[in-house]
Parts: C-alpha cells; structure tokens; sequence
C-alpha cells in the first residue's frame, strides 16, 4: 500500500471523525446549555452561562480526553505488537488497573493525588505490563490469545479487589480512590493535563522511536537479530512506552479500558499490519473514540452522566467478541 493510500484510507476518515466528534464534545453536554448556545459560544459570542460552560468545563474536558485517546491508542499498538497478539490491550492485560492501583495506594498513605500520580501509575502500569508480557510467554499463553485474555482479567480483577479493600479502610479517601477505579475526564482541566503532559509526550517519543525495530520483532526474535536489532532491548524500550503512556493516562482519567483494543483493531483494518502506519492512524483514532464515548456518556442518563470507562467497556465489548469469534485473528 503506498504512502498516498494510506493517507486516503486511514488518516482522511480518522481526521475527520475526529473533528465531528470533537465539535460534538463542545456542543453537547448533559446541562442546561444545548447545541445551539454552545454553538454560539464557538462562534465568538454567546450569554456568560454558556461561554462559562463551553469554555472552562466542556473545552479542557476535550483537550483531556484527546490526550487520553492518543496515549490509550498508541499504548494498544504497542502492546499487541510486542505481545504478538491483537488481543494484547491495556486495560485487558491489567496494565491500567496496576496503574490505578499504585495510584490508589499512593492517596491511602498520604500522598497528594495531584503531585505523584503521574509517576506512582507509571510504576504501577509498568508493572502491569510486565505480568501481562510474561503471562503471555507462558508455555501456551503466547499462542492461545483467550488464556493471555484471562491472565490479564485475572490480575485486574485482583487489582480490583485491593481496591476496594483500600477504599473500606479508608473512607478518608473514598472520593478520590473512586474515581480511580472507574475513568472519567468530567472535572479533569488543562492544569490536571499539564502535570501528566511530560510523562504522555515521553511516551509518545520512546513510542515513534522503536516502532521500526518492533515492527522487525513481529516477524521474530531470529529475524529481528539477523536485521541487527536486540529483541530484549527493543521489548524493554516498548514495555516503557506502554507503562509511560497507560501510566499517564490513568493519571489523569483514570483507568479506561478496551481503548486500547478497538483503535488497532480498526487502524489495522485500514492500513493493514505495519506498525508505523498503525500508529500513525492510532494517534487520530484513538481521540476520535474516547471523544465518542464521552460525548455518548453524556446524553444516555441525562442529566447525570455515565462514566466514560462504563462506556468504553460497552463501545470495546462487541469488538471483543468478534476479534475472539473470528476464524482467523488479525495478523499482527
């Protein structure tokens, strides 16, 4: 496929999902100031309710869920490339509950969310990944996609439950340990993004850099070192994306699953297995999907709100399904 195709077949329709969505997020919300208020908010003018409205909570809520959306989808192609497997997902895998868990365990000793949950859930989510990939080269695990599936719903559940342990012993924290273990952006604004926004660009960095030396690592380890890479060198660096991304997202949002799974799923099905264009079309999709599910979690339950990582869960559950049902799971 030349560079021109796949600029017509991923990187066109991703851009402009992205901006509908995004214009969506701007117009819509689950308050008293509708699309066509907000509308005039956008356009320069608008009543102070509703300039307040688009401009202070729905504005930054969309620039932080861009943000969550780029690192969710990049951290999904990596992982799956470096697993080898189109299941191999973050929120899957308990890589985000890790990180929500450090962060959790973080607040009940003391610790101020606002200053080290960039950093705790980076250990936390590196952790995660590091169980994921070595339950994934568990004698059958690395071939069966569902067990490696299973191991990692096993850990997040386990995570899950310390939680929630957590959260019993001390109700002093309850508010903010709860929001760590669902995912949202509502209340999140440009400050919550600027403190996690080293930690996300870094990611992307390391991301961009070893994505020529993991694309030579899916076609295996023997390959890979006769074209002068070092796999383990070439996972570590992946593993430190992956925990840099997942881990600064989770910091800011909480723990979003299944993000991860739908945007290589789909990125994949327009500019095929090569792990550049993937992420390439991941960095629009993966803010394209989030937006959507945030901007539904607003409108099912008006005028509360849904929180964003039940709506993922019901967005990334079909393709789930499908990617396990098919006869012939995607190439990687």
């Amino acid at each position: 496929m030349t560079l021109r195709k796949t600029l017509l077949r991923g990187l066109l329709p991703a851009s402009g999902v992205l901006l509908v969505v995004a214009v969506a997020g701007l117009l819509v919300g689950a308050g008293d100031i509708g699309p066509a208020r907000a509308a005039e908010v956008v356009l320069g003018g608008g009543d102070a309710d509703a300039r307040f409205t688009v401009l202070e909570l729905r504005l930054p809520r969309t620039v932080v869920a861009i943000a969550v959306g780029v690192a969710l989808g990049v951290a999904g192609a990596v992982l799956q490339a470096t697993a080898r497997n189109p299941l191999a997902e973050p929120g899957l895998l308990g890589v985000s509950a890790g990180a929500s868990f450090a962060v959790v365990l973080a607040i009940v000793l003391g610790a101020s969310a606002t200053t080290v949950a960039p950093y705790v859930a980076v250990l936390g989510a590196a952790a995660g990944c590091l169980l994921a990939l070595g339950a994934a080269r568990l004698r059958g695990a690395g071939d069966d996609p569902v067990r490696l599936v299973l191991a990692g719903a096993a850990f997040s559940g386990l995570m899950g439950a310390a939680s929630s342990v957590l959260l019993l012993a001390n109700q002093r924290a309850a508010d903010e340990i709860r929001f760590w273990t669902v995912g949202s952006v509502a209340g999140r604004d440009t400050d919550d993004l600027l403190a996690v926004l080293p930690v996300l660009l870094l990611g992307l960095v390391v991301a961009v850099a070893v994505s020529p030396a993991l694309s030579a690592l899916t076609l295996g380890d023997d390959v890979a070192t006769g074209l002068g890479h070092r796999p383990r060198r070439v996972r570590a660096a992946a593993v430190t994306s992956v925990a840099l991304l997942v881990g600064g997202a989770t910091a800011i949002a909480g723990p979003v699953a299944f993000v991860g799974l739908v945007v290589p799923f789909v990125a994949r099905a327009l500019v095929g297995p090569d792990l550049r264009r993937l992420l390439a079309v991941s960095v629009l999709l993966g803010p394209a999907v989030v937006l959507l599910a945030d901007v539904v979690s607003r409108l099912v339950v008006r005028p509360y709100e849904m929180p964003l990582g039940v709506m993922t869960a019901l967005f990334g559950a079909p393709v789930l399904v499908a990617v396990v049902r098919s006869s012939r799971l995607p190439a990687l």
